[in-house]
C-alpha cells in the first residue's frame, strides 16, 4: 500500500511539470511571448481510492520507542521511531442500550428508515505558528507536586499539554483541506445532509487563523504562513497550495468554541488580567507570561519567552523560547497586522464573507434581538422531519476579567439558559426530535476542571439543572461536542428508566483534527422497526495521502502521544484513580467487581488504544413522538 501510495503521489507531479515545460516551449514558439506562465498553484490531493471509516480499518500507534526525546526534538522522530503506525482491524460498532428500560431488548430489531446523515468536526486548530504570543515553551516546564487550593493542570517533566506545543501545529491547514475532500468523496456514496463544526476553529481568536479556516472550507489560495512569510518558497508547511473546498451542495454549521474567543482557549483578551495582550497579537516581541500551566494566576508574570516556530526551517524549529533572564534583548518576529485578535461578535461576522452555504453558516439564523455578540440559533435540517438541531455557545463570557482561571469551562448566562429552555421547550411541544450541538462536554471530568461544568455564581445553572432540563423535555436525542479532543459516549439515564426511558440522552464527543487520532465523525439517524430510534456514530480518519503534509502531520500527531507515553489515546485527563466519583453528583461509585473500589463513571465507555469509538446508539420515545413517526413512517 505504501508503494502504491508513493508512485500515486509521485504521478501526481507530472501534470504540474508538464504544465510548466510546456508554457516554456509555448513562450518560445510565440512572437512577443517573453516568459513562461507561472505554474499553478500546488494542490494536494487525498487517497481517495481508499476512502473507508473506522468501521472499515483503523490507524494503530506503534509501539513507543525505547528512547526517550523531547516533543521539540522533530528532527530525530524517524531516527528513534517515532510516528510509527499500521492499518489496524475494522472497528466494531457497539449497540448500546443503556439508556432504555430494563426490560427493553434490541435483538430482532432493525433499522426501518434513514432519517438523517450528518457529519461533525471539531478542534481544528488552525494555529499561526509565526505568532509572537503563543504558549509554546510551558510544554517543556517540569511541574511539582500539586499544592492544595490551586488549579493544577500539568503534574510531570513535557507534560501531556500538546495543546500548547506540539508539531502537528505546522500542517492545521493541510489537514483540514484533507479532510474536508474525504467528506467529499464519502458524499459521493451517502450524500451528507449538512455538516457541522464544533468549535475552536482558529487555535487563539486571531483573524488570519480564521481566515485560513474559512478559505479551505470555500476552496480558496490558502497561504499558511505570516509576518516576513519565511520558508513559503522551500518549507512544504510554509507553501501556498489550492484548497479543494467542501463540495457545494453540502450546507454547514459552525459552532463557536473557547479557542476562537480567547488568547489559546484560556484567557480574555480584552477584558482579561494582562492589558497589554491585545497589543501583543500585532507587535513583534514574542509574548512572556509566567507558568500559567501550574497555576493561571501566573499568566500576569513575565519569567519566560513562550517562542514561536521558525518558519524557514524544515521542521519548525522552536525559537525565542526560555528563561526572560536568559536573553540580552528581547526576542522579535517580523509583525503582521492580518494576527488581531477578533471579538466574538467580530468572529460571528466573518462567517457571512463565505463562498459556501449556507451564508453566515447558521448565525444568520440568530436572532437580531439578542445582539452581535448572540452565538445560539437552532436549524431544521430537513422541512418534513420533525428534528431540529440546537447549536448552543457554552463558553464563557468574555467581560469576566476578574476570574483568572482558565476559561475552558462550560458556562451558560441567563439569557443563554432561558433561550436554550424556550428551545426544549418548544421542540417537546412540536414533538420534534432535539440535537444539542455544544463545544464542551458536560459531566466527564472531575469538578472544578476547566474541562467541565463552571461552578461559579455567575453561571446560570448548575450541572444538575441544566441536564435536569434536558431530561425533562423528554425528545433530546444527543448532545454532541469537542473540546476535550476525544472520543468518548456517555449515556444519561432516564431518572425512571422503566417508566419514562425517553428521558434519557447520549452524549457524543468527537475527536481533534489537531491531535492524534485526528478524526471527524459521521452520524447517521433512522427509525427502527419497533420505533425506537438508532444514531450510528462513526469516526473516519482523513484519507491522507503519502508523501502529503497531511500524511506528515499524522506522522508526528502520534509521535506526540508517543512522547508523552500515552498508553492509551484516549485523553481523558482526569479519569484517575484518585479521583474515581460520580462526574454529576460528585460521589463515589462502587465498582462490584473490585471491593473498596470506584468507577469514574461506568457510562463512559473506555478508548481503545486507537483512540476511536463507534457505536448504534438507541433510544426509547415519548408516546407523542412514536405516533408522530408511525405517521410519517407507517
Amino acid at each position: 500500500m505504501q508503494r502504491r501510495n508513493f508512485l500515486k503521489s509521485s504521478l501526481l507531479t507530472l501534470p504540474l511539470a508538464a504544465t510548466a515545460t510546456g508554457a516554456a516551449s509555448d513562450a518560445a514558439a510565440a512572437p512577443g511571448k517573453g516568459r513562461c506562465e507561472p505554474r499553478p498553484p500546488q494542490r494536494y490531493p487525498i487517497d481517495s481510492g481508499n476512502v473507508i471509516t473506522t468501521a472499515q480499518n483503523t490507524v494503530l500507534p506503534g509501539p513507543i520507542p525505547a528512547v526517550k526525546i523531547q516533543m521539540t526534538d522533530v528532527a530525530h522522530y524517524d531516527r528513534y521511531g517515532y510516528g510509527n503506525w499500521t492499518l489496524g482491524a475494522p472497528l466494531q460498532v457497539v449497540t448500546r442500550t443503556d439508556i432504555c428500560a430494563a426490560n427493553y431488548r434490541h435483538a430482532g430489531v432493525s433499522r426501518k428508515v434513514k432519517l438523517l446523515n450528518f457529519f461533525a468536526i471539531t478542534d481544528i486548530h488552525i494555529t499561526d505558528k509565526e505568532s509572537p504570543n503563543q504558549l509554546i515553551y510551558l510544554q517543556q516546564l517540569t511541574y511539582d507536586k500539586p499544592q492544595p487550593g490551586i488549579e493544577m493542570l500539568g503534574k510531570q517533566p513535557w507534560a501531556w499539554m500538546t495543546s500548547v506545543y506540539s508539531p502537528v501545529m505546522l500542517y492545521t491547514t493541510q489537514v483540514l483541506d484533507a479532510a474536508i475532500q474525504t467528506v467529499n468523496e464519502l458524499h459521493k456514496s451517502a450524500p451528507f445532509d449538512f455538516g457541522i463544526s464544533l468549535g475552536d476553529a482558529c487555535n487563539s481568536t486571531q483573524y488570519n487563523e480564521l481566515r485560513w479556516y474559512i478559505d479551505v472550507i470555500d476552496g480558496k489560495l490558502i497561504k499558511p504562513s505570516s509576518g516576513a512569510h519565511a520558508g513559503e518558497d522551500s518549507v512544504d508547511y510554509q507553501k501556498p497550495f489550492q484548497a479543494a473546498g467542501l463540495n457545494k451542495s453540502i450546507p454547514f454549521y459552525q459552532t463557536l468554541g473557547n479557542h476562537d474567543h480567547f488568547f489559546i482557549g484560556s484567557f480574555s483578551v480584552y477584558d482579561g488580567p494582562r492589558k497589554d495582550l491585545p497589543q501583543t497579537y500585532t507587535g513583534k516581541t514574542i509574548f512572556a507570561c509566567g507558568d500559567a500551566l501550574y497555576q493561571p494566576g501566573n499568566f500576569t508574570r513575565t519569567d519566560y519567552y513562550m517562542g514561536t516556530i521558525d518558519g524557514s526551517t524544515p521542521y519548525g524549529t522552536v525559537v525565542g523560547a526560555g528563561p526572560v533572564a536568559n536573553f540580552k534583548t528581547p526576542p522579535t518576529v517580523v509583525p503582521d497586522p492580518d494576527r488581531r485578535s477578533l471579538k466574538k461578535g467580530e468572529w460571528v461576522k466573518e462567517f457571512f464573507k463565505t463562498t459556501s452555504s449556507p451564508v453566515g453558516h447558521g448565525f444568520n439564523l440568530v436572532d437580531p434581538k439578542y445582539g452581535k455578540d448572540f452565538a445560539c440559533y437552532s436549524f431544521v435540517p430537513k422541512s418534513a422531519l420533525p428534528l431540529k438541531v440546537i447549536v448552543l455557545d457554552v463558553t464563557q463570557n468574555e467581560t469576566d476579567g476578574a476570574n483568572t482561571s482558565i476559561h475552558g469551562h462550560g458556562f451558560l448566562d441567563q439569557t443563554r439558559w432561558s433561550w436554550l429552555k424556550e428551545q426544549l421547550a418548544a421542540g417537546k411541544k412540536a414533538d420534534q426530535l432535539m440535537i444539542i450541538a455544544a463545544h464542551i462536554p458536560i459531566a466527564v471530568a472531575h469538578k472544578g476542571s476547566y474541562m467541565e461544568w463552571w461552578d461559579d455564581p455567575t453561571n446560570a445553572t448548575t450541572l444538575k439543572g441544566l441536564i435536569d432540563e434536558m431530561q425533562a423535555n423528554t425528545n433530546v436525542l444527543m448532545w454532541i461536542a469537542g473540546h476535550r479532543h476525544t472520543n468518548s459516549i456517555k449515556a444519561f439515564n432516564s431518572p425512571d428508566a422503566d417508566k419514562a426511558p425517553e428521558k434519557g440522552f447520549w452524549q457524543v464527543e468527537t475527536s481533534s483534527l489537531r491531535d492524534f487520532p485526528q478524526q471527524f465523525r459521521t452520524f447517521e439517524i433512522y427509525v427502527n422497526s419497533d420505533y425506537t430510534v438508532s444514531v450510528v456514530a462513526t469516526n473516519v480518519d482523513p484519507a491522507v495521502l503519502h508523501g502529503t503534509p497531511a500524511a506528515t502531520s499524522r506522522k508526528y500527531a502520534i509521535a506526540a502521544t508517543q512522547v508523552v507515553n500515552s498508553p492509551v489515546i484516549a485523553q481523558n485527563l482526569f479519569q484517575t484513580p484518585s479521583e474515581l466519583i460520580d462526574l454529576v453528583t460528585q460521589a463515589p461509585v462502587p465498582d462490584p467487581d473490585k471491593p473498596g473500589r470506584s468507577l469514574s463513571d461506568p457510562s463512559i465507555a473506555t478508548m481503545n488504544p486507537t483512540g476511536s469509538y463507534n457505536a448504534e446508539l438507541i433510544k426509547q420515545l415519548s408516546p407523542a413522538m412514536v405516533a408522530r413517526l408511525k405517521a410519517l413512517f407507517p
